[in-house]
Protein backbone atom coordinates (compact mmCIF):
# COMPACT_ATOMS: atom_id res chain seq x y z
CA UNK A 1 0.00 0.00 0.00
CA UNK A 2 3.05 2.31 0.18
CA UNK A 3 2.85 3.13 -3.56
CA UNK A 4 -0.86 3.91 -3.28
CA UNK A 5 -0.62 6.69 -0.68
CA UNK A 6 1.45 9.20 -2.75
CA UNK A 7 -0.97 8.72 -5.63
CA UNK A 8 -3.95 9.30 -3.35
CA UNK A 9 -2.37 12.55 -2.10
CA UNK A 10 -1.90 13.73 -5.70
CA UNK A 11 -5.57 13.06 -6.37
CA UNK A 12 -6.55 15.06 -3.27
CA UNK A 13 -4.35 18.01 -4.34
CA UNK A 14 -5.87 18.04 -7.83
CA UNK A 15 -9.38 17.95 -6.38
CA UNK A 16 -8.59 20.96 -4.20
CA UNK A 17 -7.10 22.77 -7.21
CA UNK A 18 -10.25 22.02 -9.20
CA UNK A 19 -12.38 23.67 -6.51
CA UNK A 20 -10.16 26.77 -6.62
CA UNK A 21 -10.53 26.95 -10.41
CA UNK A 22 -14.32 26.59 -10.12
CA UNK A 23 -14.41 29.46 -7.63
CA UNK A 24 -12.37 31.66 -9.95
CA UNK A 25 -14.73 30.79 -12.82
CA UNK A 26 -17.72 31.84 -10.74
CA UNK A 27 -16.10 35.12 -9.72
CA UNK A 28 -15.15 35.90 -13.34
CA UNK A 29 -18.68 35.13 -14.60
CA UNK A 30 -20.30 37.38 -11.99
CA UNK A 31 -17.79 40.17 -12.67
CA UNK A 32 -18.44 40.04 -16.42
CA UNK A 33 -22.12 40.58 -15.81
CA UNK A 34 -21.45 43.62 -13.61
CA UNK A 35 -19.31 45.34 -16.24
CA UNK A 36 -21.78 44.50 -19.00
CA UNK A 37 -24.55 46.16 -16.98
CA UNK A 38 -22.33 49.22 -16.54
CA UNK A 39 -21.86 49.48 -20.31
CA UNK A 40 -25.63 49.22 -20.90
CA UNK A 41 -26.33 51.95 -18.34
CA UNK A 42 -23.67 54.10 -19.94
CA UNK A 43 -25.48 54.04 -23.28
CA UNK A 44 -28.45 55.84 -21.72
CA UNK A 45 -26.19 58.47 -20.17
CA UNK A 46 -24.35 58.90 -23.46
CA UNK A 47 -27.65 59.47 -25.25
CA UNK A 48 -28.55 62.18 -22.71
CA UNK A 49 -25.27 63.98 -23.40
CA UNK A 50 -25.84 63.76 -27.15
CA UNK A 51 -29.31 65.25 -26.76
CA UNK A 52 -27.79 68.09 -24.74
CA UNK A 53 -25.31 68.75 -27.55
CA UNK A 54 -28.17 68.75 -30.05
CA UNK A 55 -29.90 71.49 -28.06
CA UNK A 56 -26.73 73.58 -27.71
CA UNK A 57 -25.85 73.39 -31.39
CA UNK A 58 -29.39 74.02 -32.62
CA UNK A 59 -29.78 77.32 -34.43
CA UNK A 60 -26.06 77.88 -34.97
CA UNK A 61 -24.94 78.74 -38.46
CA UNK A 62 -21.77 76.71 -38.02
CA UNK A 63 -20.83 73.75 -35.92
CA UNK A 64 -18.23 73.54 -33.22
CA UNK A 65 -14.94 75.12 -34.16
CA UNK A 66 -12.46 72.28 -33.69
CA UNK A 67 -8.84 73.36 -33.61
CA UNK A 68 -6.73 71.45 -36.12
CA UNK A 69 -4.17 69.00 -34.83
CA UNK A 70 -0.63 70.22 -35.32
CA UNK A 71 2.11 67.70 -35.98
CA UNK A 72 1.92 63.93 -36.08
CA UNK A 73 2.33 63.19 -32.39
CA UNK A 74 0.13 60.38 -31.11
CA UNK A 75 -0.57 59.49 -27.48
CA UNK A 76 -1.62 55.86 -27.05
CA UNK A 77 -3.65 54.86 -24.01
CA UNK A 78 -3.40 51.06 -23.81
CA UNK A 79 -5.80 49.18 -21.51
CA UNK A 80 -4.49 45.83 -20.32
CA UNK A 81 -5.02 43.76 -17.19
CA UNK A 82 -3.95 44.19 -13.60
CA UNK A 83 -3.46 40.46 -12.97
CA UNK A 84 -2.47 37.39 -14.95
CA UNK A 85 -4.24 34.13 -15.77
CA UNK A 86 -5.94 35.66 -18.80
CA UNK A 87 -3.99 34.07 -21.64
CA UNK A 88 -2.65 36.34 -24.40
CA UNK A 89 -4.99 39.18 -23.43
CA UNK A 90 -2.27 41.83 -23.08
CA UNK A 91 0.08 40.57 -25.79
CA UNK A 92 -2.60 40.56 -28.49
CA UNK A 93 -3.69 44.09 -27.56
CA UNK A 94 -0.18 45.58 -27.55
CA UNK A 95 0.57 43.96 -30.92
CA UNK A 96 -2.67 45.42 -32.28
CA UNK A 97 -1.76 48.90 -30.99
CA UNK A 98 1.67 48.81 -32.62
CA UNK A 99 0.28 47.55 -35.93
CA UNK A 100 -2.26 50.39 -35.86
CA UNK A 101 0.55 52.92 -35.41
CA UNK A 102 2.38 51.44 -38.39
CA UNK A 103 -0.84 51.60 -40.39
CA UNK A 104 -1.17 55.30 -39.51
CA UNK A 105 2.53 55.76 -40.32
CA UNK A 106 3.34 57.22 -36.90
CA UNK A 107 7.10 56.83 -36.22
CA UNK A 108 8.20 55.68 -32.80
CA UNK A 109 9.73 59.07 -31.92
CA UNK A 110 6.29 60.68 -32.30
CA UNK A 111 4.50 58.27 -29.97
CA UNK A 112 3.87 58.50 -26.25
CA UNK A 113 2.21 55.75 -24.27
CA UNK A 114 0.02 55.67 -21.17
CA UNK A 115 -0.43 52.14 -19.83
CA UNK A 116 -3.56 51.15 -17.91
CA UNK A 117 -2.93 48.05 -15.81
CA UNK A 118 0.25 46.44 -14.48
CA UNK A 119 0.30 43.68 -17.08
CA UNK A 120 -0.17 46.18 -19.91
CA UNK A 121 2.85 48.09 -18.59
CA UNK A 122 4.97 44.91 -18.54
CA UNK A 123 3.81 43.84 -22.00
CA UNK A 124 4.61 47.24 -23.51
CA UNK A 125 8.04 47.37 -21.87
CA UNK A 126 8.83 43.88 -23.17
CA UNK A 127 8.39 45.04 -26.77
CA UNK A 128 10.49 48.15 -26.16
CA UNK A 129 7.73 50.77 -25.98
CA UNK A 130 8.54 53.89 -23.94
CA UNK A 131 5.74 54.21 -21.38
CA UNK A 132 5.32 57.80 -20.23
CA UNK A 133 2.76 57.15 -17.49
CA UNK A 134 0.81 54.37 -15.82
CA UNK A 135 -2.66 54.05 -14.26
CA UNK A 136 -3.88 51.14 -12.13
CA UNK A 137 -7.09 49.33 -12.99
CA UNK A 138 -10.03 49.43 -10.54
CA UNK A 139 -11.07 46.29 -8.72
CA UNK A 140 -14.79 46.82 -9.24
CA UNK A 141 -17.36 48.86 -11.15
CA UNK A 142 -17.48 51.41 -8.33
CA UNK A 143 -13.80 52.24 -8.79
CA UNK A 144 -13.99 53.10 -12.50
CA UNK A 145 -15.08 56.72 -11.96
CA UNK A 146 -12.03 57.66 -9.89
CA UNK A 147 -9.71 56.00 -12.43
CA UNK A 148 -11.37 57.90 -15.28
CA UNK A 149 -10.88 61.17 -13.44
CA UNK A 150 -7.24 60.30 -12.78
CA UNK A 151 -6.69 59.54 -16.45
CA UNK A 152 -8.42 62.76 -17.54
CA UNK A 153 -6.12 64.70 -15.22
CA UNK A 154 -3.08 63.06 -16.81
CA UNK A 155 -4.37 63.96 -20.27
CA UNK A 156 -4.99 67.59 -19.26
CA UNK A 157 -1.49 67.75 -17.77
CA UNK A 158 -0.05 66.35 -20.99
CA UNK A 159 -1.89 68.97 -23.03
CA UNK A 160 -0.70 71.77 -20.74
CA UNK A 161 2.88 70.63 -21.35
CA UNK A 162 2.48 71.15 -25.07
CA UNK A 163 0.92 67.92 -26.30
CA UNK A 164 -1.21 68.92 -29.26
CA UNK A 165 -1.35 65.65 -31.19
CA UNK A 166 -3.95 62.94 -31.35
CA UNK A 167 -4.99 60.65 -28.53
CA UNK A 168 -6.23 57.12 -29.23
CA UNK A 169 -7.53 54.44 -26.88
CA UNK A 170 -6.64 50.78 -27.40
CA UNK A 171 -8.63 48.19 -25.50
CA UNK A 172 -10.40 44.86 -25.87
CA UNK A 173 -14.17 44.80 -26.26
CA UNK A 174 -16.64 41.90 -25.76
CA UNK A 175 -18.16 40.46 -28.93
CA UNK A 176 -20.29 37.47 -27.92
CA UNK A 177 -20.03 34.64 -25.45
CA UNK A 178 -16.40 34.55 -24.29
CA UNK A 179 -15.12 36.16 -27.49
CA UNK A 180 -13.47 39.58 -27.43
CA UNK A 181 -11.39 41.60 -29.88
CA UNK A 182 -8.98 44.57 -29.80
CA UNK A 183 -10.39 47.97 -30.63
CA UNK A 184 -8.97 51.42 -31.44
CA UNK A 185 -10.97 54.54 -30.48
CA UNK A 186 -10.15 58.09 -31.50
CA UNK A 187 -10.35 60.14 -28.29
CA UNK A 188 -9.02 63.60 -29.16
CA UNK A 189 -9.59 65.67 -31.18
CA UNK A 190 -13.34 65.00 -31.24
CA UNK A 191 -14.33 63.66 -34.62
CA UNK A 192 -16.33 65.96 -36.87
CA UNK A 193 -18.44 62.96 -37.94
CA UNK A 194 -19.90 62.80 -34.43
CA UNK A 195 -20.92 66.45 -34.58
CA UNK A 196 -22.44 65.97 -38.03
CA UNK A 197 -24.42 62.94 -36.93
CA UNK A 198 -25.92 64.92 -34.03
CA UNK A 199 -26.98 67.77 -36.30
CA UNK A 200 -28.80 65.31 -38.58
CA UNK A 201 -30.70 63.53 -35.82
CA UNK A 202 -34.36 64.41 -35.40
CA UNK A 203 -35.50 65.59 -31.96
CA UNK A 204 -37.63 62.87 -30.28
CA UNK A 205 -40.53 65.21 -29.41
CA UNK A 206 -42.24 68.39 -30.59
CA UNK A 207 -41.12 70.35 -27.51
CA UNK A 208 -37.64 71.87 -27.83
CA UNK A 209 -35.81 72.47 -24.52
CA UNK A 210 -33.90 75.67 -23.76
CA UNK A 211 -30.91 76.48 -21.58
CA UNK A 212 -29.86 79.46 -19.46
CA UNK A 213 -26.14 78.74 -19.06
CA UNK A 214 -23.72 80.37 -21.47
CA UNK A 215 -23.47 78.41 -24.70
CA UNK A 216 -19.68 78.02 -24.67
CA UNK A 217 -19.62 77.07 -21.00
CA UNK A 218 -22.32 74.46 -21.55
CA UNK A 219 -20.52 73.06 -24.58
CA UNK A 220 -17.32 72.60 -22.58
CA UNK A 221 -19.22 70.88 -19.76
CA UNK A 222 -20.99 68.51 -22.17
CA UNK A 223 -17.79 67.72 -24.05
CA UNK A 224 -16.03 66.84 -20.82
CA UNK A 225 -18.87 64.46 -19.97
CA UNK A 226 -18.66 63.05 -23.49
CA UNK A 227 -14.96 62.29 -23.00
CA UNK A 228 -15.76 60.84 -19.57
CA UNK A 229 -18.23 58.44 -21.21
CA UNK A 230 -15.65 57.28 -23.77
CA UNK A 231 -13.06 56.55 -21.07
CA UNK A 232 -15.59 54.90 -18.77
CA UNK A 233 -16.75 52.62 -21.60
CA UNK A 234 -13.14 51.71 -22.40
CA UNK A 235 -12.53 50.71 -18.77
CA UNK A 236 -15.76 48.70 -18.50
CA UNK A 237 -15.37 46.90 -21.83
CA UNK A 238 -11.71 46.12 -21.17
CA UNK A 239 -12.44 44.72 -17.70
CA UNK A 240 -15.33 42.63 -19.05
CA UNK A 241 -13.05 41.26 -21.78
CA UNK A 242 -10.31 40.53 -19.24
CA UNK A 243 -12.69 38.44 -17.17
CA UNK A 244 -13.91 36.68 -20.32
CA UNK A 245 -10.30 35.74 -21.08
CA UNK A 246 -9.80 34.59 -17.50
CA UNK A 247 -13.02 32.55 -17.56
CA UNK A 248 -11.89 30.84 -20.80
CA UNK A 249 -8.48 30.06 -19.25
CA UNK A 250 -10.09 28.67 -16.12
CA UNK A 251 -12.42 26.51 -18.21
CA UNK A 252 -9.43 25.09 -20.10
CA UNK A 253 -7.61 24.53 -16.80
CA UNK A 254 -10.64 22.74 -15.34
CA UNK A 255 -10.86 20.46 -18.38
CA UNK A 256 -7.16 19.60 -18.05
CA UNK A 257 -7.55 18.91 -14.33
CA UNK A 258 -10.52 16.61 -15.00
CA UNK A 259 -8.53 14.67 -17.60
CA UNK A 260 -5.59 14.32 -15.24
CA UNK A 261 -7.87 13.30 -12.38
CA UNK A 262 -9.36 10.51 -14.49
CA UNK A 263 -5.87 9.22 -15.28
CA UNK A 264 -4.75 9.35 -11.64
CA UNK A 265 -7.96 7.76 -10.37
CA UNK A 266 -7.54 4.92 -12.84
CA UNK A 267 -3.94 4.41 -11.72
CA UNK A 268 -4.98 4.66 -8.08
CA UNK A 269 -7.76 2.10 -8.47
CA UNK A 270 -5.45 -0.29 -10.34
CA UNK A 271 -2.71 0.01 -7.73
CA UNK A 272 -5.16 -0.31 -4.87
CA UNK A 273 -6.79 -3.36 -6.43
CA UNK A 274 -3.36 -4.91 -7.02
CA UNK A 275 -2.38 -4.22 -3.40
CA UNK A 276 -5.61 -5.74 -2.07
CA UNK A 277 -5.21 -8.78 -4.29
CA UNK A 278 -1.63 -9.20 -3.10
CA UNK A 279 -2.71 -9.01 0.53
CA UNK A 280 -5.48 -11.53 -0.02
CA UNK A 281 -3.06 -13.91 -1.70
CA UNK A 282 -0.68 -13.51 1.25
CA UNK A 283 -3.53 -14.29 3.65
CA UNK A 284 -4.58 -17.37 1.65
CA UNK A 285 -0.99 -18.56 1.40
CA UNK A 286 -0.49 -18.10 5.13
CA UNK A 287 -3.72 -19.90 5.90
CA UNK A 288 -2.69 -22.82 3.69
CA UNK A 289 0.66 -23.04 5.45
CA UNK A 290 -1.02 -23.07 8.86
CA UNK A 291 -3.59 -25.71 7.87
CA UNK A 292 -1.11 -28.09 6.21
CA UNK A 293 -0.91 -31.45 7.92
CA UNK A 294 2.54 -32.31 9.23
Amino acid sequence: MEAVEPLRRRVDVLQELREVVKTMKTIAAVTIRQYEKAVVSLRRYSRTIEMGMQVVMRGREAGLEMQPVSGRCLTMIVFGSEFGMCGQFNEVLTSFALSKCKELQIPERDRSVIAVGTRALSSLEEIGAQVESWVALPGSVGGITSRVQELLSKIEDWQCRGGTGRIMLFHNEPVSGLIYRPKAVAFLPIEMEWQGSLEQKAWPSRVLPTFTMGRLQLIHALLRQYLFVILYRAFAESLASENMARLACMQAAEDNIEDRLQELRLQYNQLRQAAITEELLDIVAGFEVLTEKP
